[in-house]
This record gives structure tokens, sequence and C-alpha cells, in this order.
């Protein structure tokens, strides 16, 4: 039996056992052909609601298990995100549209995910604090209870696992409502590895569905967090009415990186990682570099080589054929990303490469002569798109970088300290000097500021925990403490 057996999920959601969905049925769509890979069960509002419930009785037990219980399920799991690595790649470039190397990179990172998280368990949950009473005073980290997870389709395993990987190892149950158009991926091959890890009943839920879902995963009253990444303005909803019903919401949304080359830099170096940061997986990543911010003495040379580099990538079925570039999501995403193109170049933008497209498959473009008013520049594309802006002075590229309502990824080439003194200047969640903006380690804290989210609040040890569970004031005394009354 394969992992990923259709026979085990079509047309179902799991519950502790996999069951058929109340919400209905909707065909998996493979971006590159159009052709079905199989038929995924939507959940309704009554089964997210049953499933908070069941999570919720689940998840008592499963908090009172040994630590070495918990972190024992969670290095299984990362043992059979290895074990079943090509499999599940197959699905990442079939129904993501990605190429074989980001399939990679999804199967390692969650494998590294759930081996980090192991740790969780037998890490540090609290402190002993000094008190004028004549008590012992602790804090302490407790599990949270029910946590939601709502990910999106670009990178769907990655960033679904990185909250449900932490979140189950610290105590608490999962609600996962991966996006639909990606659940194979970042849904059912998650629930099939927990399921063979040996993972309780009850504690891991799947609920692909609409808003509707959405609202109720947020809104059930035994969810106490809500994990969240995805857009800009549908983060926004979520936050507010995680607000509105008194709970925690960890929102991870888009961004508009930056990228700057210092006078000085490296030509071929630079285009290069300008290339890959704003091209890899077709610009839909939330850290793509979605804006040039160049020196004036290179900024001929740069545009040149940059288009030089997206004219000569090619694009394609990567299921079927070695490409750099694969499909676009679908249409509506593809048609918002040339409307972004076509705008800008009718502002007045020149158009260096690309900016064509056939089916789903939209050419890497690059865009010079652009001004910070124009759409491809200050909105997150989400597609392949390089604009170029030019500045004179180190003061220009700061405020450049800094006049966006995003704060998540940064990059700046060149010279260290000077880059330094940059990244000492522009508020952003990551900084990568002489690095691509696209960067992301199991260990480390990840997320944005502003539009981008509300901070660091994936990876590494501190931030999950952060995350995960709930802080609770405990006093001990020998005896019952003397009072007045």
């Amino acid at each position: 039996m394969t992992l990923l057996d259709p026979a085990i999920w079509s047309g179902n959601i799991f519950n502790g056992a996999w069951v058929k969905a109340g919400g209905g049925e909707a065909s998996i769509v493979e971006p590159a052909t159009g052709d079905s890979l199989g038929t995924l069960g939507i959940a309704s509002v009554k089964d997210a609601e049953t499933a908070a419930k069941v999570a919720h009785a689940a998840q008592r037990e499963w908090a009172l298990r040994k630590p070495e219980d918990r972190a024992a399920v969670l290095r299984k799991a990362g043992d059979l995100f290895n074990q079943y690595a090509e499999e599940i790649q197959g699905w990442v470039i079939r129904e993501t549209g990605a190429i074989p190397p980001k399939a990679g990179l999804e199967t390692h990172l969650a494998s590294e995910i759930c081996f980090a998280a192991a740790g969780l368990p037998g890490h540090a949950m609290g402190a002993v604090l000094p008190s004028n009473d004549p008590h012992w005073s602790f804090s302490r980290r407790r599990p949270a209870g029910v946590v939601s997870v709502i990910s999106p389709f670009n990178f769907p395993l990655i960033l679904s696992i990185r909250s449900v990987a932490p979140a189950l190892a610290l105590g608490n149950a999962v609600l996962l409502k991966p996006d639909p158009r990606t659940t194979v991926t970042g849904g059912i091959s998650i629930t099939r590895i927990f399921q063979e890890a040996g993972l309780p009943e009850g504690l891991l839920h799947l609920l692909p569905g609409g808003a509707d879902v959405g609202e109720t995963v947020v809104t059930a009253p035994e969810v106490r967090i809500i994990s969240f990444t995805g857009s800009t303005p549908a983060g926004r909803k979520v936050g507010e009415l995680a607000a509105k019903h008194d709970k925690r919401a960890h929102l991870e949304l888009g961004g508009n990186n930056a990228m700057i080359v210092l006078p000085g830099a490296d030509i071929a170096k630079a285009a290069s990682a300008g290339a890959f940061g704003s091209f890899l997986h077709q610009g839909q990543i939330c850290m793509t570099t979605g804006r040039h911010i160049v020196h004036e003495s290179l900024y001929d040379e740069y545009v040149a080589a940059l288009g030089a580099k997206a004219s000569h990538l090619p694009v394609g079925n990567p299921a079927k054929e070695q490409v750099a570039l694969g499909p676009i999501i679908d249409q509506k995403q593809l048609a918002r990303v040339d409307d972004l193109v076509t705008k800008s170049i009718a502002a007045g933008a020149t158009l260096v490469a690309g900016g064509t497209y056939e089916g789903l498959f939209y050419k890497a473009t690059v865009l010079a002569n652009v001004s910070t008013d124009m759409p491809a520049y200050s909105e997150e594309v989400f597609g392949p798109v390089a604009p170029v802006i030019k500045f004179k002075t180190i003061e220009e590229a700061i405020e450049l970088a800094s006049a966006n309502q995003y704060g998540l990824s940064l990059s700046i080439l060149g010279d260290v300290g000077l880059a330094m003194q940059v990244a000492d200047a522009v508020p952003s969640g990551i900084i990568h000097i002489n690095e691509m903006t696209v960067g992301d380690e199991a260990n480390v804290p990840f997320g944005g500021i502003g539009a981008s989210g509300n901070g660091a609040r994936f990876g590494g040890a501190e931030a999950n925990i952060e995350s995960f569970t709930e802080t609770q004031w405990l006093t001990v005394r020998a005896e019952i403490a003397p009072y007045p009354f």
C-alpha cells in the first residue's frame, strides 16, 4: 500500500478515521494540464464543529502523556517524511505546479520540522519566581488546548506542518484546514504520516472547505489558538474574528519584499540572486523578491543581466520536462498577475523580458523604468515578475525599501558594513545580507511585521512554545495560609 493511496481518502475527511465528508466533493485539478488528480472530500460546518469537540476531549489525555511519548511520535513522523519523500514529492509537483527541487525542499523541511518539534516536549517549560510571600512561586507553560491551522496553496506542506508539528508536540490537538486546491500535499500527506506514526485518534482533524468552515475553526468555543498563513486581506479577517471571540491568532501574511543592490556589488551574482528570488516557484511565495532597488551606477547592467536570465528560463510542465518555472496555480491568479503587468506597462514601465503566457504558464518577467506608484511595484504580485527601480543615495534606498505596508523579508547585496547600516534602518521581520529574500529553516523564528503579520510566530523552540502554549502562575505552600477573615 502506498502512503497516499486515493482509496483511503477519496471523498473523505479525517477525524481520527477517514469518514465521508459532509460538504460534498471537489475535483483536485493539476494546474499544468487541467486534468483531475482525484476527488477531495469537502468538510461541512457540522464536520468542523464535531471535530472541535472530539479534539477537545482527546487533547486532555494527550497533554498528560509522558514527554518522551509525544517526542517519539514526532520523531517517527520525521522518519516517515523521509521514507515516503518520493511519493509525496510527486504530489507536490503535480498538485502545486512545483519543479522537483522545490518539491524536495518541502519534504526535507517537513522532516526537519518534525525532528525539531520532537525536542519541544523535553524543553524547559517554566521558571521559579522570586516572591515576597512565604511560598514557592512558579510560571509554567501549559498546552493551549485545540489549535486551528489554516494554510495556503503555495508551499502547502511546509506551511501546514510548521504549525501542526509543534502544536502536537506541545500537547495540543489540531484542526487542519488546508487550501482545497492543494489538500493532498498540505493536508492528506500530513494526516497519513501521523496515522502511521501512531498519533492517538482524535488529535488531528483534516477539514478542507470554504470560508464557512474557516470561520468555524476560528470561532468554535473549543479552539484557543489560530495559526493562519495566507493573504493579508484574509488574515485580517481571521485576526478580527479571533479577537472578537477572545482567541489568539498568529498571522503570517503577504509581502512585497525588496532586494537592494548596493554600489560595487557583483552584477552577475546579484542578477542570479534577483532571478532566483523573483522567479522561484513562479513568484508564488510570500518572501518573493518583489522590488529590485538598484544603485544607479549598476542599473542598466543589472537590468540587462536580469532580463537575459529571465529570457532563458524554460517554462513548462514540471512533471514532464526539466523546467525552471511551472504553472501559476489557477486562472484567477494568472489574470491578476497579467493585469498588474499590463497596467504597469501602460503607465510607462519598459518590458525587458516575459510579459506573455500560454495556458497557466507565465514567462519570467522583468520590468524596468518603474515608478513607485506602478501596481507591479507597489502591490504583492504573487507571480514571476521583477520590477527594477534605481536609487542615488543610501538614504534613498532606505526610504524606497521602507515605503511599503509590508515588512516580511529584505535582501541587501554588496558591502557588508554598508549593508548593516541599511539593515538597522529598514523595518523587517527577516533580513538577509548577500542572500536573496527567500529562506527558511526549521529552527529559526519566522514572521513579519506590518501588513506581513504579527511577528515571529513560527520556528525555533522559543517561538513555538510562546505560540502554542499558555503561561500559568502557580504557587505552593507547605500548609494552608492564614487569613484575617
